[in-house]
């Protein structure tokens, strides 16, 4: 397919006159307003339509070069996309910044007021949403060909607001406004199916042949979004799948008079992709989320199958122009679909569709917890999915042949390896399938992988040797510096140069200014103005005064009983008796920020947000604290408020229980914008750690082995609890009440899973190196000097955590896929 025909906007140009006929055309014709009823509003949606009128023209010619190249491309699944607001990020892509606020100011508007209007598209959890939009990034960056698929949730990650304490849900109608950056491509539907039976019949050729009939059907909407890497080059794209009703009306129910039930089919068939991850605690909650997840996949394969059949007559050649990448374990019900749409579609042998898929597809693991690796009932997916069930039980009976041959007479080997977890109720173990159908497994940090090998996964390292590889996260310098800290950016850039941007490795020259003094001053000045926003931001947001000469200790995360916001908390409790009884009356002050939301059904990591507020309010307001120390909870964390709050760290708390947390990418990104770590041997600490210097880093806390050394020998955390005063006051201050006088018990679960039910995560065996450790924190903050060195020596460091090498790694061992570099003929455009 070929069409050299790209056309050029009028006023496509860069430079600031351009930008001004664009913006005016748009207010005119887009909007249909004069300049002085335009809102604030207006004028984001056409500073918007401005900068993606540029963006279309590099988009288009885009996909054209990876037609003409008949390139092969990589597709990147993931049930998660958190890509934050799209303005700024696209304007500092497409190098065309400067343009776009000097032509804005010029017709009477404030860009950081007309940017502020954009919604976060929030179609993500957390840390594997955004690093999903990292590579997406780094993807276009390195003219890599990919696609990105998912779904467009109409409902994104909720919306956090704290309310006596309490954690509050609200909806996030993220699209309420509309979404300038997406093009519905309504003629792009695919039918995905559901629930009906299975017939068998022998085809002429003499083979059995199967029919998936009796479906219930929904259809697929495609919407694209362009995502430009950076100096505009490659724009690639993102395509995000919205359910459809096959019947949007039942003219029989609405002639009967019942206009709820003729609309019943469309509204339960779009449902699907209503809500980003459904509270799964309940049965309906889990029935739609794995609905979600064949959803999105089953239109994407379809998606990827049509658009190769467009060019090529053999299904021979799939595996050399597409590879597909699974991010975690939601996807990996891809795997039975291609063999079901090669075997029952597209009419291919079950050993010709095994050998394709098993080239095309790579899996990548997010975590060492058995509890979070997905597992579904057997009942379920013989309603929903009674194809792939079939298929699924073939799949495992061939493997488990192999397995057998290769190791006879090891019965408990089989059981561990089956996809089908045939303890108590019947399960499919996704991770298992995930793996069989993929030719290429990988952790996300050196330690990850690991224990990837050695633990959950140890008896596939074991049958399928060198399968499991490392490829370690990384962040995109892009967004989470460049954009993020423009102050740390432009300082930077003035000292060596702008190369760091696409090559992350160059801040490893920062350390020649490492004893400049003016550096120094001038990275401090920097600092302490980002400080200086984020005090602003909680004075407003909040009404509670920071002292921006205090020490920032910042850990923004999910909440989760694993990354141990409790031990912080307990830390806090520390700090605020030592105020209280004097003993320590030249103390640092510190304020410590805690930002994340808690999954709506995790009642212990709600509990948790609640005593953090609890906390802060005694600690707040106790007239004996003043200035000293401060507590705050910075609600409805999300790409914006991380943008907002990552450059001002003086301190990151990466705090996981050793053997947790499978990489991390917070711990990067605050390390990229200056901050010191306070962390465990855990996920990526340990290669950050390697890179900046140990002398650089704030390590405490049991290692991995050791943590099993503890649980192998009996943990008792009471003995902890009992030998630490320090430790023993603060808890007893959560269980009597101290910070919740009107319900003292409000914390009992809190403390019973610390003293009563095994302290699952360490705290407590911690606690005391932790406190130690942040000692050590507050005597190297009172020397200015000695700090800014070693901050700087972090940014200086971070070179090897960029997802542009991530991207690479994955491209060379995994995928095997090449740049596809623009044609002399189009570096005029």
């Amino acid at each position: 397919m070929s069409n050299k025909a790209t056309p050029q906007h009028r006023n496509a140009g860069m430079s600031k006159e351009a930008i001004e006929v664009s913006l005016g055309d748009h207010l005119v014709y887009t909007s249909s307003k004069y300049h002085t009823d335009a809102t604030t509003h207006d004028w984001f949606q056409i500073m918007a339509l401005t900068v993606r009128d540029r963006l279309v023209e590099r988009w288009m010619e885009t996909m054209q070069r990876y037609y003409d190249q008949d390139a092969k491309r990589t597709y990147y699944l993931s049930l998660e996309f958190l890509m934050g607001r799209t303005l700024s990020n696209a304007m500092l892509n497409l190098e065309m910044d400067e343009q776009c606020k000097t032509a804005l100011y010029e017709l009477g508007q404030e860009f950081e007021q007309v940017a502020e209007i954009e919604a976060d598209a929030a179609l993500g959890n957390g840390g594997l949403g955004r690093l999903a939009a990292c590579f997406l990034d780094s993807m276009a960056t390195i003219n890599l060909p990919c696609y990105g698929y998912g779904i467009r949730y109409e409902y994104g990650m909720f919306r956090q607001s704290i309310e006596n304490g309490i954690q509050t849900e609200h909806p996030d109608n993220w699209l309420r406004y509309g979404n300038p950056w997406e093009f519905p491509r309504p003629e792009l539907l695919y039918p995905v199916k559901f629930f009906g039976h299975v017939v068998e019949y022998k085809h002429e050729n003499g083979l059995l042949r199967h029919h998936w009939v009796d479906t219930d059907d929904v259809m697929a909407m495609a919407y694209d979004t362009p995502v430009p890497g950076y100096g505009g080059k490659t724009v690639n794209n993102m395509r995000l799948w919205a359910a459809k009703s096959s019947r949007d009306f039942d003219l029989r129910y609405f002639n009967q008079g019942d206009y709820i039930q003729a609309v019943a089919d469309k509204n339960e068939s779009e449902n699907l992709s209503k809500v980003l991850y459904p509270n799964d605690t309940t049965a309906m909650g889990r029935e739609l989320r794995l609905k979600q997840q064949y959803f999105f996949v089953s239109a994407s394969l379809q998606d990827m199958l049509f658009r190769y059949k467009k060019n090529h007559a053999s299904w021979a050649q799939l595996p050399d122009k597409l590879a597909v990448q699974l991010n975690d374990t939601h996807p990996s019900i891809a795997i039975a679909e291609m063999v079901r749409l090669m075997v029952d579609v597209h009419h291919q042998t079950w050993d010709e569709a095994w050998s394709l898929t098993t080239r095309i597809f790579s899996y990548t693991n997010h975590t060492l917890m058995p509890e979070a690796l997905e597992t579904w009932p057997v009942a379920m997916f013989e309603s929903m999915l009674p194809r792939h069930l079939q298929i699924i039980y073939e799949i495992n009976h061939r493997f488990l042949q192999q397995v057998m041959h290769q190791f006879p007479g090891d019965g408990e080997l089989l059981q561990r390896l089956s996809i089908i977890d045939e303890r108590g109720e019947r399960r499919v173990r996704m991770s298992h399938l995930a793996i069989v159908g993929s030719h290429a497994v990988n952790g996300v940090a050196a330690l990850h992988t690991e224990l990837m090998k050695r633990t959950i996964f140890a008896d596939f390292e074991r049958v399928m040797p060198g399968k499991i590889i490392n490829i370690t996260n990384g962040v995109t310098q892009r967004r989470w510096l460049n954009q993020a800290n423009p102050g740390l950016a432009g300082l930077i850039s003035g000292r060596i140069g702008k190369e760091w941007l696409t090559d992350l490795g160059q801040l490893q020259k920062l350390r020649a200014y490492v004893d400049d003094e003016a550096f120094q001053q001038q990275f401090r000045a920097v600092k302490q103005a980002n400080k200086t926003h984020l005090v602003e931001l909680i004075r407003k947001r909040l009404c509670i005064e920071v002292d921006p000469n205090s020490l920032f200790d910042i850990q923004i995360k999910r909440i989760h009983e694993y990354k141990r916001q409790l031990l912080n908390v307990l830390h806090v409790i520390t700090l605020y008796n030592r105020i209280r009884s004097g003993t320590h009356p030249d103390m640092v002050p510190r304020t410590v920020i805690v930002a994340g939301k808690a999954a709506p059904g995790y009642a212990m990591a709600k509990l948790i947000i609640r005593l953090i507020n609890d906390v802060a309010d005694i600690v707040n307001n106790d007239y004996q604290v003043g200035g000293k120390l401060k507590l705050v909870f910075i609600p409805n964390y999300d790409v914006s408020n991380a943008e907002r709050i990552v450059p001002a760290a003086d301190l990151s708390e990466q705090i996981s229980t050793a053997g947790t947390e499978a990489s991390g990418t917070g711990n990067m990104k605050l390390a990229l914008n200056g901050a010191l770590t306070i962390g465990t041997l855990d996920g990526a600490n340990i290669e950050i750690r390697d890179e900046v210097g140990a002398e650089n880093f704030f390590l405490f806390g049991l290692t991995t082995d050791e943590v099993q050394a503890v649980r192998r020998q009996g943990y008792d955390p009471l003995g902890y609890y009992r030998g630490n005063a320090d430790l023993k006051q603060a808890v007893d201050m959560i269980a009597s009440g101290y910070f919740c006088p009107d319900e003292a018990a409000r914390y009992q679960d809190i403390v019973d899973a610390l003293l009563k039910q095994g302290d699952n995560y360490l705290v407590l065996a911690d606690y005391a190196s932790y406190v130690a450790c942040q000692d050590k924190v507050g005597e190297l903050y009172r020397q200015p000097q000695e700090w800014t060195k070693r901050a700087i020596l972090n940014v200086a460091g971070m070179g090897k955590f960029s997802s542009d090498r991530s991207i690479r790694e994955y491209a060379e061992r995994v995928w095997h896929v090449a740049p596809i570099e623009m044609q002399p003929d189009q570096q005029s455009h």
